[in-house]
């Protein structure tokens, strides 16, 4: 992937979403890693900033697809990345951590 493109992309749309709930500094996107031919990296964010996102929505929040308030974040902020012709995945990363992904 891009990273440069990328993580602008995901900074982009993070900070987006602050300004629409009144959030600051609620995230930090850390330098990538190289390996295996893809740039990881770590996006945090604080559940705040879900929390605000999830009541400022309310029901359109619930239609998002995912089971709970952080998979329901990572399908909403994974289309706002999208619309910007960007590719992502993103993964919780406890989940990225266990054998369901390999050995990391």
């Amino acid at each position: 992937m891009d990273y440069e493109n990328t993580s602008k992309a995901i900074i982009s749309a993070l900070r987006n979403l602050e300004q629409m709930v009144h959030g600051e500094n609620d995230f930090i996107v850390t330098d990538s890693e190289f390996a295996f031919g893809w740039h990881f990296y770590v996006v945090c964010v604080n559940k705040t900033l879900v929390r605000k996102l999830s009541e400022q929505l309310g029901p359109d929040f619930e239609r998002v697809k995912g089971k709970g308030l952080e998979h329901k974040f990572l399908t909403w902020l994974t289309e706002k990345v999208s619309q910007k012709n960007v590719k992502v995945k993103l993964a919780i990363k406890e989940e990225m951590e266990s054998s369901k992904y390999g050995v990391f």
